[in-house]
């Protein structure tokens, strides 16, 4: 008899043939008034831990706006045309500080939802 203890007849409650937990996040637009899973982005791209934001990246190119609770950074340039958007902090604070260090221009950065900045300085990389 083997330690796992499973009935005879397959009724094992963990085996995905009994009710697996199908825990695929979902993504809602109220502007489209549809809601999307990120199957694609999980098994086709392979994006793994980034599939909510290739998602969210790709909804925007498509439509012009972001799904529902997405929020980016943003990076402005105090000199020129220059800014950027993404959705992670670290990649608009890396090209913030990129563009100061080569321009030697000043930059804002701030999130969507917030009043507060940051100033990069050309010193300051």
């Amino acid at each position: 008899m083997s330690e796992h203890n499973d009935d005879e007849d397959g009724s094992d409650p963990l085996s995905p043939a009994n009710g697996a937990i199908d825990d695929t996040p979902t993504v809602s637009c109220s502007t489209c008034g549809r809601e999307w899973d990120v199957s694609y982005e999980l098994d086709e791209l392979g994006v793994g831990n980034q599939a909510l934001e290739q998602f969210a990246l790709d909804h925007k190119r498509h439509t012009g706006h972001y799904p529902d609770g997405i929020a980016t950074w943003r990076a402005i340039c105090l000199h020129c045309p220059e800014e950027i958007e993404r959705l992670s902090e670290r990649a608009v604070s890396r090209w913030a500080k990129t563009h100061a260090r080569h321009t030697r221009h000043a930059l804002e950065i701030r999130h969507a939802t917030g009043d507060e900045t940051t100033r990069v300085e050309a010193d300051d990389t």
